[in-house]
């Protein structure tokens, strides 16, 4: 049985887009600013495959993980065209579904949220008050109001550069359950606002020692149409999402979901599914979230470096394990320039490497959209063609 693979290291982009001065993003680089920052050789398996040669596509060389005269990958890079530069938007335009217009986004400052919101999420949920209400870091905000909330009950909502509602809670106060029922709620009201995503974001510790647990789960406003998983499943497909794929995509579409949290955890998923054999076609979708998550939103280039080096020393071994004719594609979703302005994500391309086991390989040049993606599958599996993206394989 043939499959697929597409794995998403998370906020690992590769330029600034065109429009990125409309976003704040101009001059952003994820990967050039990480090895430029961080000195040496690095990531061997990706520069083998042809990352380097994605960003000479751009005019840029990296560092430590230069072109490579014969690539193992078919590679690339992808310009994104919904108006967005978050989670959301970059997986469901690789997945065939561009947005026309962006999702809402808030203030930083305080007061973030609009006031109706906020009256209808207390009184809602009964929590008789809220704290924060302004944009912060997850793990900054903790440190800040973490001993308030101990003291009054109240959850703690923030918000980010992307369009989200996060709900923070200290274990103790409101038992996951009872989080996760606030956020459902969170969830319907934010719907009459256009809002992207809801964020559970419970903690645990005493002052001055919290930290956030794994139980984070994501809410994502219902898709306004078909992504290439509900076309490959009604084809009789096997769609298998690794990590937060299934929130984003709501589960629609998905036939196995595993919620595997942190980046060992959704390797070794990810190793595990690619060793097995299936009874059906299997399209499997990886999100790697620690590259944005733990290093790029905390401005940290050397974890980020790091981390892309753990990615990297599994990637031979996911190879390993595909069949002849199988495909992978290593690509991203956004940007978060660790070491830009703020601790939001970046609007840049994402870079692009197509791996055929046994098959060719071909510059891929600077692809329109990410919807490209999506369209591959397409034509991979055999299924019709979906309305967005231009096949790789043609």
């Amino acid at each position: 049985m043939k499959k697929a693979t597409v794995i998403v290291i998370d906020s690992f982009g590769i330029g600034e887009l065109p429009d990125a001065q409309a976003f704040g993003d101009k001059g952003a680089n994820t990967a050039l600013h990480i090895c430029e920052s961080v000195t040496g050789p690095k990531w061997p398996t990706l520069k083998r495959l042809g990352l380097g040669n994605c960003s000479m596509l751009l005019g840029n060389v990296l560092p430590g993980c230069e072109p490579v005269e014969n690539p193992a990958a078919s590679f690339g890079v992808m310009k994104e065209v919904s108006p967005g530069k978050d989670t959301t938007t970059g997986h469901w335009e690789l997945a065939g579904l561009q947005l026309e217009n962006a999702f809402t986004g808030f203030p930083a400052e305080y007061p973030s949220f609009p006031e109706k919101l906020l009256k209808d999420f207390i009184e809602l949920t009964g929590c008789k008050g809220v704290l924060g209400n302004k944009a912060a870091s997850g793990t900054e905000i903790i440190k800040e109001l973490g001993e308030e909330h101990l003291r009054t009950g109240f959850p703690i909502v923030y918000t980010s550069g992307d369009s989200v509602f996060q709900i923070c809670a200290h274990n103790d106060i409101y038992p996951i359950e009872k989080l996760y029922e606030m956020c459902e709620i969170a969830r319907k009201l934010c719907d009459n606002y256009y809002v992207g995503r809801v964020i559970a974001r419970p903690f645990d510790g005493k002052p001055g020692e919290f930290f956030r647990t794994k139980e984070r789960h994501d809410y994502s406003i219902a898709l306004p149409g078909d992504t290439i998983l509900d076309h490959l499943q009604r084809q009789g497909i096997e769609t298998v999402a690794v990590g937060k794929i299934g929130s984003i995509f709501d589960e629609k579409g998905i036939d196995i979901s595993y919620h595997d949290s942190g980046n060992p955890h959704c390797m070794d998923r990810t190793d595990k599914l690619l060793g097995e054999s299936s009874e059906k076609d299997q399209f499997i979708f990886v999100n790697l979230v620690d590259t944005d998550m733990v290093y790029g939103h905390r401005r940290d280039p050397q974890g980020y470096c790091d981390e892309v080096s753990r990615v990297d020393s599994r990637i031979n071994g996911f190879i390993d394990k595909m069949n002849h004719g199988d495909l992978m594609i290593l690509t991203a979703d956004h940007g978060c320039d660790p070491t830009f302005k703020g601790t939001d994500h970046t609007r840049e391309y994402i870079p692009l490497l197509m791996y055929v086991k046994g098959g060719d390989t071909e510059n891929l040049g600077i692809r329109g959209t990410f919807a490209d993606v999506a369209q591959t599958l397409a034509v991979f599996f055999k299924i019709p063609p979906i309305e967005k993206g231009i096949s790789m394989l043609e």
